[in-house]
């Protein structure tokens, strides 16, 4: 490497690099050599994997009858046992009341917004997963 001497204007001396082709090169295989190492599986994406499969979002709780509104994402029929879990939540149970606009039914289909009879609280944004 090339050093010069550089007078500021001050009067004091200070030595600076000078910039070659070989600083250059060193410098950018140290910027290859930090990239960073490939990306994990998130343990949030890991863990819902194991719950089961995603079949619905609570959208609302109706605390004095114990029932939830459910958007399916998936069908949904009597007797299947759902997981819902949430932030404070998480509880399993079987389907055995199920309606939409107030007229029981046995299943449901994707994209269907039901009422469901919950066992203990859930809260708006909770997952429900088919077990």
């Amino acid at each position: 490497m090339v050093l010069k001497k550089k007078v500021s204007a001050k009067g004091g001396k200070r030595a600076a690099k000078k910039i070659t082709k070989k600083t250059v090169k060193k410098a950018k295989k140290k910027l290859l050599k930090k990239r960073p190492a490939a990306r994990k599986k998130s343990p949030v994406k890991i863990a819902a994997k194991k719950e089961g499969n995603l079949i619905g979002i609570v959208t609302h709780y109706f605390p004095h009858v114990q029932a939830a509104v459910i958007k399916l994402k998936g069908p949904l029929a009597m007797g299947d046992t759902i997981k819902i879990k949430g932030h404070t939540t998480d509880f399993s149970q079987a389907v055995t009341s199920m309606q939409i606009d107030r007229v029981v039914i046995s299943s449901a289909k994707k994209g269907d917004e039901i009422g469901l009879q919950v066992t203990s609280r859930v809260r708006q944004g909770d997952k429900t997963y088919k077990l």
